[in-house]
């Protein structure tokens, strides 16, 4: 068996800088000169600007950030969730950010559809148009008992539930995300559920903390963090944050959402963080602080419980925190 050793001084073809950066290169380096706008570290950066490069709505960035939403620890330094991600479409490690830049981004388009006054399609920049953008800091706790906390930009999911205009006999919203197995070499794997799939229920997805997020830390989403559309939903485990979303369905029927039809004893529909309840493999008592050797105690509701925990009155025998 021949065995390659790469030399010190070669890199990887998926290191290479993608085309438009290169081009732009000036750009870039007059943006050096500015300022410290880069200096966390030269892999972030990269990212960065290969996200606003790439998005043609990186003029709206940063937005006016709503104060009504604080954190209780500092802002997770930004090169921590562009390079530590879940995004099983493009492979099951943590470092699946270099695979994810083969998502194509633009032309992107989001069906709305079900039980709507009137069904639609729209192009993502035409979207941002009808919506006004504004940043939040929220916690995000991952199921894997993993967190971080990040200045998402988006808007209030409220904000598409007036664009789509729900029937009254619709209970759930079903999101699904693209499906593109010549991009995401995952989902060419027949045993895994794909599309991948979340739901919320209508007064979920009506919360005032229920956010579609289109950037982060003043800037696009990076691809690898659910570019151009994905969720925050705060409250929940991670998996609940649906990435880059093509389509919102409104039902009467509860959605089975992609890691419920994959492994329904461990995950869920509801998701909801309870630091008493255990995952069947490991505690949610306390939480790794990604970025730091810190373990905090986990908190009921991940801390939002005074926004959303009369969402679940009466719902005390569901399988709520699983």
């Amino acid at each position: 068996m021949l065995i390659r050793t790469r030399r010190g001084w070669e890199l990887p073809e998926s290191a290479a800088t993608d085309e438009p950066v290169f081009r732009d290169r000036r750009h870039l380096l007059k943006g050096l000169a500015a300022g410290p706008i880069l200096a966390a570290t030269g892999l972030s950066a990269r990212i960065a600007w290969a996200a606003a490069d790439a998005d043609p709505s990186a003029a709206l960035y940063p937005a006016k950030r709503n104060e009504r939403y604080v954190l209780d620890r500092p802002l997770t330094d930004e090169k921590y969730p562009t390079t530590y991600n879940n995004f099983y479409e493009f492979g099951p490690d943590k470092s699946v950010w270099r695979e994810a830049q083969a998502l194509k981004t633009r032309p992107w388009t989001i069906k709305i559809d079900g039980m709507v006054e009137k069904p639609q399609t729209l192009d993502i920049d035409d979207l941002l148009k009808k919506v006004g953008l504004e940043e939040r800091l929220y916690r995000h706790r991952c199921v894997e008992a993993w967190s971080f906390t990040v200045p998402w930009t988006g808007f209030p999911m409220k904000a598409l539930l007036d664009i789509a205009r729900p029937l009254g006999s619709a209970k759930y919203v079903r999101m699904e995300t693209f499906m593109d197995p010549k991009v995401a070499p995952e989902q060419n794997k027949f045993f895994y559920p794909w599309p991948y799939v979340e739901g919320l229920t209508i007064a979920e997805a009506a919360n005032e903390l229920t956010f579609l997020v289109t950037g982060m830390y003043g800037k696009p989403t990076p691809k690898q963090d659910g570019a151009p559309l994905r969720l925050a939903v705060p409250w929940k485990y991670g998996f609940k944050s649906i990435k880059s979303i093509v389509r919102f369905e409104f039902t009467d029927k509860r959605p089975r959402s992609y890691w419920e039809a994959l492994q329904a004893s461990e995950y869920g529909f509801w998701a909801n963080v309870n630091p008493e309840v255990p995952h069947p493999r490991w505690s949610q008592a306390s939480e790794r602080v990604l970025g730091t050797d810190e373990r905090r105690p986990t908190l009921m509701w991940n801390g939002y419980g005074e926004f959303v925990a009369d969402l679940y009155k009466g719902f005390e025998k569901e399988r709520l925190f699983a």
